[in-house]
């Protein structure tokens, strides 16, 4: 039952103008986090653990594809050490640093992330919300 769901996502979608490029790029680095590629449409490819939720592909329009400043996808990891794996996959696979895996706390007690840019730019994160950083109340 959809009222079950706990997500208010349905899906994210992004563009990409060497779609070769970054479906390689997602391949690597959606493994890391128990995902793998769940749906595919020529120009466009779909991740998820049971369905398609995060899309890549080249834009519908025809135009170029380009990043949004302030805007990121963040995933979610299932340990710290799952952070670790996803930034250095990332990493090999040819993203940008843009912020080491470690804690966070303006973000609060239980977040530890990392954020890095995909060959094409957009800027996309995973995290792990530790529950047991948060000091008893």
């Amino acid at each position: 039952m959809a009222d079950e769901n706990p997500s208010i996502i349905s899906h994210v979608s992004i563009g990409a103008n060497d779609f070769d490029r970054a479906v390689a790029f997602y391949d690597k680095v959606m493994a890391t986090l128990g995902c793998k590629r769940v749906m595919e449409h020529p120009g466009a490819v779909a991740y998820g653990k049971a369905f398609p939720e995060f899309w890549v592909g080249t834009p519908i329009d025809g135009y170029p594809a380009s990043t949004g400043n302030g805007t990121h996808v963040g995933f979610i990891a299932a340990s710290r050490e799952a952070v670790h794996a996803f930034y250095d996959a990332a990493m090999a696979a040819g993203a940008q640093d843009n912020g080491a895996p470690g804690p966070r706390p303006h973000y609060g007690a239980p977040y530890y992330g990392c954020f890095v840019r995909d060959p094409e730019g957009h800027k996309i994160e995973a995290a792990f919300w530790d529950e047991s950083a948060v000091p008893d109340a």
